[in-house]
């Protein structure tokens, strides 16, 4: 009761205690906030992976002649939740005079894709429809339809990084034209020495039945979607073609719970199974790719997780000169306050403690500081993006752009393990910043103090 009675007492007395409190809430917010950014954006890398990858990537690096049966293979198992062909290459596409972008063509099925992607969600048009996305045109029924990422069509405004949507919108049902092509192989003839590798273009004339909006930069630049059949199509050149049919890739998403490494085997079992009775199998055969997305950006999720730990490191050191501020501010307490403490000894108190009532009153200043931080962090965290607004309205500074940091927004998640390892750190830094003037009042000696009196 007597410690509880002097803490009260020196927080209410004592207004330079207020500033170790201010410290601990700007050290620990601080902390909150870089930590919640950094892994948030790391956390938005990862699930970009999963929608351009899925939970689990397969690359056959071979023709595969009966996808269906691969797809009707892979869902049949309960840890599968849905599995879909993409099949990928490159082109031009004119979408006006003079007006030439370079795209990337990705041939998918709409439905299986969009289970796997979410791609309907991103779909500008479709999206607030019922029903499966499809490449169906408005107004144009029995034309051709595809999907262009909104970034091909217009760019984002220099000021706000933002795009104008209604002004896109009017893209919808307009031709435009792609030129893509594939290296043939000729055989070889009198005036050759062997084989000739050439390149045949190819043209497709489409209507844009849907715009495609993710919020990540790099596939909203350059990213088309056309139906599949269209694209194994473009991908074809006649007898002449020495190269078989294009490769395909299948991407799988995983039931809730399912743990991708785990299915690596399981998954690897089925397309064993499947080439065994297509014949793909043999020693001249190239090894299939199949990894998770998680894999298959490690390397860059690494590099990533290192600078965070640098960067979480700097700061760490920085805020822990509030161990200094409060042995700082607590000697003071101590020098000031020893005629009480040496009464507090003469009445029978131990040095125990008297030492607990300084290293309590620590651990309340960091507990209180650590709680009002962790409250300053989560608000900073989840407005971050409204006070990146207000700081390019007001000052015309834009610190977030999305052709550099890749994602439209700033990721404002709380990371909540962080928030508890901060939390705890606080409390401990106050501890051991009072720590010392703690030993000073326990050592303090009645007698020479009170002599006087």
């Amino acid at each position: 009761m007597l410690k509880l009675f002097l803490w009260l007492r020196y927080l209410r007395r004592k207004k330079i205690v207020l500033l170790s409190i201010a410290t601990v809430t700007l050290s620990v917010a601080l902390l909150i906030v870089v930590s919640s950014l950094f892994s948030g954006f790391i956390n938005a890398v990862e699930k970009t992976g999963r929608e351009v990858f899925g939970d689990v990537y397969l690359y056959p690096q071979r023709p595969v002649p009966d996808t269906g049966e691969l797809i009707k293979r892979l869902e049949s198992s309960p840890q599968v939740e849905a599995a879909t062909v993409v099949l990928r290459t490159y082109g031009l596409l004119r979408i006006g005079a003079g007006n030439v972008k370079a795209v990337n063509i990705l041939g998918i099925n709409p439905a299986g894709y969009s289970r796997i992607s979410g791609l309907k969600n991103s779909l500008l048009n479709q999206k607030n429809k019922s029903g499966e996305p499809n490449f169906v045109v408005d107004g144009f029924p029995k034309e051709r339809g595809g999907f262009v990422s909104i970034g091909v069509l217009g760019k984002p405004d220099v000021q706000t990084d933002e795009y104008n949507f209604e002004q896109v919108k009017n893209w919808l049902g307009r031709e435009v034209v792609l030129t893509t092509g594939a290296i043939i192989e000729k055989e070889r003839t009198a005036e050759t020495d062997g084989k000739v590798r050439q390149f045949r273009q190819k043209y497709l004339k489409f209507r844009i039945a849907d715009i495609v909006f993710t919020g990540t930069y790099f596939r909203d630049s350059e990213d088309i979607y056309l139906p599949i059949e269209q694209v194994r199509d473009l991908k074809k050149t006649g007898p002449e073609n020495r190269c078989g049919p294009p490769y395909e890739e299948i991407k799988i998403k995983l039931a809730d719970g399912v743990e991708p490494q785990k299915m690596i085997k399981p998954i690897r079992g089925l397309w064993d199974d499947f080439a065994d009775k297509h014949n793909l199998s043999g020693s001249s055969a190239p090894e299939p790719f199949l990894k998770t997305s998680t894999q298959a950006q490690q390397y860059f999720i690494a590099e990533l997780r290192k600078q965070m730990t640098v960067l979480m490191l700097i700061f760490g050191i920085v805020c822990s000169a509030v161990v200094l501020l409060i042995l700082c501010i607590f000697y003071m307490m101590v020098i000031t306050k020893r005629k009480d403490i040496a009464v507090i000894k003469s009445c029978g108190t131990t040095s125990c403690s008297v030492a607990l009532i300084f290293l309590g009153f620590g651990i309340c200043v960091g507990a209180i500081g650590s709680i009002a931080g962790a409250l300053l962090g989560y608000v900073v965290t989840r407005n971050i993006n409204i006070i990146e607004q207000w700081i390019r309205t007001v000052f015309g500074l834009k610190l977030w752009k999305s052709s550099v940091y890749v994602f439209e927004k700033i990721p404002n998640q709380i990371d909540i393990s962080s928030l508890c390892w901060i939390i705890l750190f606080a409390v401990i830094a106050a501890a051991v910043g009072s720590l010392v003037p703690a030993i000073i009042a326990a050592r303090t000696k009645p007698v020479r103090i009170l002599r006087y009196e």
